[in-house]
């Protein structure tokens, strides 16, 4: 329970900064950049270490997954369908017809060649 609250805490944190930097960028008059740079730093700090708390609990299992799809928890609903057949397809039909290409005659090999 406290590492869902901690990952609650700091994404409330991210969110506040990321206010804050917006207000610094529109409505600050003083030396705008300073604050908007150290509340960028401030805001990558904190969304670094909510990554890293959420990785680590589920890394631990403090933290799963309750989705629909999750194997573990429904495997019933992960197996594969039976495979069916597909159905022939017909043969792609060339780019060149066969009527474009003129029928050549073809040598004769039991004949004798002519001298």
């Amino acid at each position: 329970m406290l590492l869902k609250t901690i990952i609650v805490v700091l994404f409330i944190a991210v969110v506040v900064s990321l206010f804050s930097g917006l207000r610094f960028l529109v409505k600050d008059l003083g030396n705008s950049k300073r604050r908007l740079l150290f509340a960028l730093g401030l805001r990558i700090t904190l969304a670094a270490l909510l990554l890293g708390t959420v990785i680590y609990g589920a890394y631990t299992g403090q933290i799963s997954s309750r989705a629909p799809w999750d194997r573990q928890l429904h495997p019933e609903a992960t197996t594969p369908y039976p495979i069916r057949p597909r159905p022939a397809m017909p043969a792609p039909k060339s780019a060149i017809s066969e009527q474009a290409i003129p029928e050549q005659p073809v040598p004769n090999e039991t004949a004798p060649a002519a001298q």
